[in-house]
């Protein structure tokens, strides 16, 4: 590979890690002044004007009319109930814990494709795994201040099933579409399901601090639509395998940007799961890499 194009990806890699690990503070910073449901509406009219627009002027192709209904439940899953139940958990969970819950995803992506692409999975993916389920209950504990389950933590881990879940639906259709066909495609249809929402979202755009408005608008533009442009490029010219542990940064860096814009410490039971969940999901990954 070039040193021009190794230092494009590196810069494409770096966006994509930045932007998807703010994205958790800027919700917190978006409910604010608006709902869960209007925050994700918002956040994906943004990102779809903006790539409607990048659509148009590459001459994207539209989807066949039978792959439709992968689409639209690619879209469901990925971006509608991924944002809503993550915005929902994010009212009492805080950004830097959400990440890391988030960071599951992997482990049930693995539990998928086990079940219905027939992918095996050895002794050390499925010791991966229960780590990870482990640290992930422990982070449920440590944000409901002992030993009780947060329901907001809970939705949180119910957007990363829903997370993996697309992952495995996608995954055919990524042989006939390339990563930002198919990906752009999800996020319309996302936004078209997220419309149950709009009846209020004029009222709340009115009566919201320009603050907030602006935060969901840095959602849409750069955690949606710029970060997933250049991780489509990434897996464009590397192995989605090796892509894919580049983003076990994002919890990190998300702990880092909510002290930093929040002034959020998640709670030390938080952390300790958080450590235990990224250990089992690291597992996982090498043992995918020895597959």
């Amino acid at each position: 590979m070039k040193p021009a194009l190794d230092a494009r990806v590196s810069l494409a890699l770096e966006l994509t890690i930045f932007f998807w690990a703010s994205a958790f503070a800027g919700i917190r910073v978006a409910l604010e002044s608006y709902s869960p449901g209007h925050v994700a509406l918002l956040r994906f009219l943004v990102a779809s004007v903006a790539l409607v627009i990048y659509a148009v002027v590459r001459r994207m192709r539209l989807p066949e009319l039978r792959d439709l209904p992968a689409v639209v439940l690619s879209g469901f899953l990925a971006f509608t109930v991924y944002h809503v139940a993550l915005n929902y958990g994010e009212i009492t969970v805080s950004a830097g814990s959400a990440s890391l819950l988030v960071s599951t995803a992997p482990i049930f992506t693995a539990l998928f494709a086990a079940a219905f692409l027939g992918e095996r999975v050895g002794p050390l993916g499925w010791a991966g795994m229960g780590i990870s389920f482990l640290g992930a209950a422990l982070i449920s504990l440590g944000e409901g201040g002992g030993f009780s389950l947060d329901p907001g933590a809970l939705l949180v881990l119910l957007a990363a099933i829903s997370s993996a879940a697309y992952f495995v639906v996608s995954k055919p259709y990524l042989q006939k579409y390339t990563a930002l066909e198919f990906t752009t495609y999800a996020i319309w249809a996302g936004t078209i399901l997220t419309l149950v929402f709009l009846a209020e979202l004029p009222a709340e755009i009115a009566a919201a601090p320009v603050r907030t408005t602006l935060t969901t608008i840095y959602l849409g533009l750069f955690p949606t639509a710029v970060a997933y442009i250049a991780y489509a490029y990434v897996l464009s010219r590397m192995p989605a395998s090796r892509t894919a542990s580049f983003l076990y940064l994002v919890p990190a860096v998300a702990l880092l940007v909510a002290w930093v814009w929040l002034g959020e410490v998640p709670p030390a039971l938080s952390l300790i799961g958080g450590a235990i969940a990224l250990a089992g999901v690291l597992l996982v990954n090498r043992y995918a890499r020895r597959r």
